[in-house]
């Protein structure tokens, strides 16, 4: 195929979120497209929820909410999107927060009713989505040159053919295209494409029981037929997925929540959900709520700059213990022998200077110079207890505990500031105390203090001697410490629970995770040291990882175990929804009995599946399993042929981590260049096709995400790339039109 002269061809694979963001850039610079050019463009989407796609559609259950507030989320590039080009007026620019500020002033919904630090529900962004994706195709049509069509179809092949490729959607007609964005999305797998999947299929299909293999939309996998009233439901997961999950089983089915003074929420039935939802998971505990944001309001000044986890100490470490890869180059590194360490005295670090104030930053930071540099170096302590991912934080524990003493003794009148203050160097004694005194006991309590120290009323011990922390900190300048193992694991190493003991430990810890939460991401010191680092620092984590930064056993490591983590400390719901899933254990109605390291049971005799709780020794029988666990891109097993049949005739080929002594792993996404162009069965690069998003998954992480606003995102940077390689072909099309056409008059 030769293209038409005069008329460049694009297809968008993929109708959700990224191709919205594509089509903003394509039409923000539209007026680049020359006189003697046409531009044709096609989008397909499968479900015809074009701007949306399906995990974003507005016709999704009213229940589910988004993981970030609304001014976080946005749907054009904006100032801090280095050579965007051309910006929209910031009006036509709204983040999802005015979106529905606008909206609501014209309908009145209530839930549009939100301020900028609200989390909205997640229809209400696909909402949004859909209305800007219009807007942006009502820009393009109105351009003379372009035409664009929207397909209500799913593609299953995209083929070379001469000079282009031709898009083959699933009824059998095929488009002829100069380029391709493959934006595909999140897609799920084929139950009968795995080993475990399948027995569960084959189970459920010779029994009375129901294997639900993946969630959305959750009105069609969750119908009443085998999640209705009288039905258990076993729910094989805990974060968001499984959430989702609840919620649209308990409110979607008619239920409600209802203030109540101890609990903040109270359930009450409505009669059509499950006689039981019973969830469980390798932890035993859902993700944690996520803090409240106080960074906005300067997230430039607020967000957490590297001190130890930067890509500088990665580097230097790659040279001192990193072994070669398979083409050379910089070592690659063990997460839990090099990184892991540096990410915890990161969290450690972040932790005490929030518990005491950041002065004492420097004064931290000198007590760890020797060990940092000893550790970057690669010689001990980085060869002592390896296993150990707190090894480093010994100077910093010592140093905390001069902190601590010298609070604890103004405190308590053993020493007056001045005292204190003379024998003390590099932090400054009066703000330290102040500070421990604001974050354990709160502003109020923070005031009183100062007046007491600033006037000599009363020695700080008698005024502070009946007071309580509000968000369940320890009261002592010497608690409040820094746990790796309690941060990841907190109702692990306890004695033996009986099913019910579990769940009254559980709900301690939701309750205190809740009032954590609420204290917010710059004043709590144990969700501060989580946000920190797991967000903040979340693309230099992807520095060490990305690209065969680790070696194939390691980077096997990390994405089952801490990409996991990841998401429990610092990737959860927000605070109002956890607190409906902690009024649902108190109902009874959701039972988290089973305990850590559950597993799942084909129960031949009782026809039904069987969850037992070895932690508990709970068995429980369901007559529903729901799979509420987002599975990794794999083309091999997706529910799509598009991936296995680009696969099958080499357009593309999987990218494998291997290391120089030939260990391998492939964990499933696409080779791809650093322009996102896969590269061919054969070595070759398909610079017609660009591939954004899950498909890249293994080489990159943490690539699930919508675009935020005033961050340079690199969700917008991967589609910057893809449009400037997009323009450079189409205008080296249009000079070639132009050379033949002068070859033709000559």
């Amino acid at each position: 195929m030769t293209g038409t002269p005069g008329v460049h061809r694009l297809a968008v694979v993929g109708g959700g979120p990224r191709a919205t963001y594509a089509l903003e850039r394509l039409s923000a610079g539209i007026d680049r497209l020359g006189p003697d050019r046409s531009l044709e463009i096609r989008v397909f989407e499968r479900t015809g929820e074009f701007g949306s796609g399906e995990a974003h559609s507005p016709t999704q259950p009213r229940t589910s909410y988004l993981n970030r507030i609304g001014n976080q989320v946005s749907f054009a590039a904006d100032e801090s999107v280095k050579g965007a080009g051309p910006l929209r007026h910031p009006d036509q620019r709204p983040d999802l927060h005015q979106w529905c500020r606008r909206r609501f002033l014209r309908t009145g919904h209530p839930d549009l009713d939100l301020g900028p630090e609200d989390w909205p529900k997640r229809y209400v962004h696909g909402m949004a989505l859909q209305d800007m994706f219009d807007g942006y195709v009502r820009e393009l049509r109105a351009h003379p040159q372009v035409e664009v069509f929207l397909h209500h179809e799913e593609v299953v092949d995209v083929r070379p053919d001469g000079e282009g490729l031709t898009v083959h959607g699933a009824d059998g007609v095929g488009f002829p295209c100069d380029q391709v964005l493959m934006v595909t999305g999140h897609t799920h797998h084929d139950p009968r494409r795995s080993a475990r999947s399948r027995a569960l299929t084959d189970f459920a299909q010779t029994t009375g029981a129901a294997y639900v293999p993946y969630a959305y939309p959750l009105d069609k996998a969750l119908t009443a037929e085998v999640s209705g009233a009288g039905r258990v439901v076993g729910i094989a997961g805990m974060g968001l997925t499984a959430i989702d999950e609840i919620l649209f089983l308990t409110e979607g089915r008619g239920g409600s929540f209802e203030p109540d003074g101890q609990h903040g929420l109270r359930y009450r039935p409505g009669g059509a959900e499950p006689a039981q939802l019973l969830a469980f998971s390798e932890t035993g505990l859902f993700t944690f709520a996520r803090p409240d944001n106080h960074k906005e309001a300067d997230p430039a000044r607020l967000e957490h700059r590297a001190v130890f986890l930067t890509p500088t100490a990665l580097d230097q470490m790659r040279t001192s213990v990193g072994t070669p890869g398979a083409g050379g180059g910089s070592g690659q590194l063990d997460f839990e022998r090099d990184v892991l360490p540096l990410v915890v005295l990161e969290m450690a670090f972040v932790h005490y200077t929030t518990l005491f104030g950041g002065h004492v930053a420097d004064f931290l930071a000198d007590r760890l110079a020797g060990v940092y540099r000893g550790f970057l170096a690669g010689g001990p302590p980085h060869g002592e207890r390896p296993e150990d991912p707190s090894r480093l934080l010994g100077p910093l524990e010592a140093a905390v505990n001069e902190l601590a003493d010298v609070v604890d003794g103004v405190l308590h009148g053993r020493v007056t500031v001045a005292r204190a203050a003379a024998g003390t160097s590099g932090w400054a004694v009066e703000p330290t105390v102040l500070r421990w005194i604001g974050v354990v006991f709160g502003t109020e309590r923070e005031a009183i203090t100062r007046a007491a120290l600033c006037h000599n009323l009363a020695a700080p011990e008698r005024v502070a001697a009946s007071w309580v922390s509000p968000w369940r900190l320890d009261e002592q300048p010497h608690g409040n410490r820094f746990s790796w193992e309690r941060t990841v694991a907190p109702l692990a190493g306890g004695p033996s629970r009986s099913p019910g003991e579990y769940r009254e430990a559980v709900l301690d810890f939701m309750d205190r995770d809740h009032l954590w939460a609420v204290h917010g991401n710059l004043n709590n010191p144990h969700k501060a040291a989580a946000d920190g680092v797991w967000r903040d620092l979340r693309g230099v984590i992807s520095y060490a990882v990305d690209d065969g930064g680790l070696t194939p056993a390691s980077h096997r490591v990390f994405l089952a175990r801490y990409v996991r983590i990841h998401n429990r400390l610092a990737n959860g719901a927000a605070a109002e929804v956890m607190s409906r899933i902690r009024a649902l254990i108190r109902h009874g109605v959701l039972d988290v009995g089973t305990g850590p390291g559950a597993v799942v049971v084909s129960d031949g005799e009782a026809g039904r599946f069987r969850v037992d709780g070895p932690a508990t020794g709970a068995s429980c029988l369901v007559d529903t399993l729901a799979d509420a666990r987002i599975h990794p891109f794999d083309p091999q097993l997706d529910a799509s042929p598009l991936f296995r049949n680009l696969l099958e005739h080499g357009t593309v080929r999987l990218w494998r981590n291997a290391s120089g002594a030939g260990d391998m792993f492939e964990p499933g996404g696409l080779d791809l260049t650093e322009r996102s162009h896969p590269v061919r069965a054969d070595g070759s690069v398909e610079d017609r096709l660009t591939v954004l998003g899950p498909a890249a998954e293994g080489r990159r992480s943490f690539l699930l995400s919508a675009l935020r606003p005033g961050s340079d995102h690199y969700v917008m940077r991967d589609t910057l790339t893809w449009l400037q390689n997009f323009w450079r072909v189409l205008e080296s099309a249009g000079a070639a039109d132009r050379h033949r056409a002068d070859d033709v008059r000559v």
